[in-house]
């Protein structure tokens, strides 16, 4: 009996291994765990499939790129959602409620935003392998295992 092959989407928005899109990357589901700094931690390998996670030294730095370009994305939702519903003024000081808003929202969606961004990028390098569960992942070619942490 075949088994579907779960979706991209659900599985980047729900953190998933993108090699396998079932098993987890990050060690706490929780996104808003902030204590210690533990919403951020990943494992070092998907927990299903064995994918590292971590493909070279400095791999996460172009998550800040990612990162970026949603919170613009959102920031212009907001800011069209803000002119169709409310309007838009600077004689009444709307579009300044609306910039108030908008960063209280960017704030509060900070940790989800950076998971999110995190395994967007993991999967824009980690391709899906319909064969996880027989064939091995492939080893980084790049990692230095004295290297790592030294960033």
């Amino acid at each position: 009996m075949a088994v579907d092959k779960p979706s991209y989407f659900f599985s980047v928005l729900t953190n998933r291994c993108p090699r396998c899109r079932r098993g987890d990357i990050f060690q706490s589901k929780n996104a808003y765990a902030l204590k210690g700094g533990n919403y951020m931690k990943m494992h070092e390998h998907c927990t299903l499939c064995g994918q590292v996670t971590d493909l070279e030294v400095g791999f996460y730095y172009g998550t800040g790129y990612v990162s970026y370009g949603i919170t613009m994305l959102l920031s212009g939702v907001t800011f069209v959602l803000w002119w169709v519903l409310i309007g838009v003024s600077i004689n009444d000081n709307r579009v300044f409620w609306w910039l108030g808003v908008n960063t209280f929202l960017l704030i509060v969606l900070q940790p989800p935003l950076m998971r999110f961004s995190r395994t967007l990028w993991l999967s824009w390098f980690v391709k899906y392998d319909p064969d996880w569960e027989i064939k091995k992942p492939d080893d980084p070619e790049r990692i230095v295992k004295e290297q790592m942490g030294n960033w």
